[in-house]
């Protein structure tokens, strides 16, 4: 952890570390969060081909990343409702069903995204 009071330089570093940190964990214990960024991946070529501006590819590639970023967001709630305890709570499961929703319209944005950039690329 950070001491109180780090700042400047000292601080970016350290939040850095802690960012890869948290990369590092969601990789190794989250399966959705490495199919989310397999995806991403995979989608990449696909982008670069696909996009007929700098635009295009930012919401193709970006809509994408929104997806990885919310599942992040999903998985921080489920590691802070798990660490509470294991036993079965209301507030609990309603917090992991909202991030797993929130997920889930993350994909249809990136679903809506895509659809109209295909639209737009072959329509005319």
């Amino acid at each position: 952890m950070t001491k109180r009071g780090t700042k400047g330089f000292s601080r970016l570093i350290n939040a850095t570390r802690f960012t890869f940190k948290g990369l590092i964990a969601a990789w190794k214990n989250e399966e959705a969060f490495r199919l989310e960024v397999l995806g991403l991946l995979c989608i990449l070529p696909l982008a670069i081909w696909l996009a007929s501006s700098y635009l295009q590819f930012a919401l193709l590639w970006g809509s994408g990343l929104v997806v990885v970023i919310v599942e992040l967001i999903n998985s921080a709630i489920e590691a802070v409702v798990d660490r509470i305890g294991e036993e079965r709570h209301e507030l609990s499961g309603r917090a992991k069903d909202m991030g797993s929703a929130a997920v889930f319209l993350a994909l249809i944005l990136t679903a809506i995204i895509w659809i109209a950039v295909v639209f737009d690329r072959f329509s005319g």
